[in-house]
């Protein structure tokens, strides 16, 4: 099974917002998703990106390939710094 982080449309019409999903990339781009590791609304000012980077990046370790809009959004977010102990 090939595994792709995407955007699915959510939102009223000409107000889109976007989940940014984990899912088959067989299934339609609105169909059944694995897990929902995101949140895009391009019409909000400022802070408009939402990620769970750790399930992200377990995604990616699994093998998951960011489609290139995607791949795009998460080079824009800052890296979390690294805790120290």
């Amino acid at each position: 099974m090939a595994v792709t982080i995407r955007l699915t449309r959510t939102g009223k019409k000409k107000h889109p917002s976007y989940r940014i999903v984990v899912a088959d990339e067989r299934r339609k781009r609105d169909g059944r998703v694995i897990e929902a590791v995101g949140l895009y609304n391009p019409r909000k000012e400022g802070e408009n990106l939402t990620l769970d980077r750790a399930r992200l990046e377990y995604w990616v370790g699994k093998g998951a390939r960011p489609s290139a809009t995607v791949a795009r959004l998460i080079k824009r977010t800052p890296a979390p710094a690294p805790v120290k102990a």
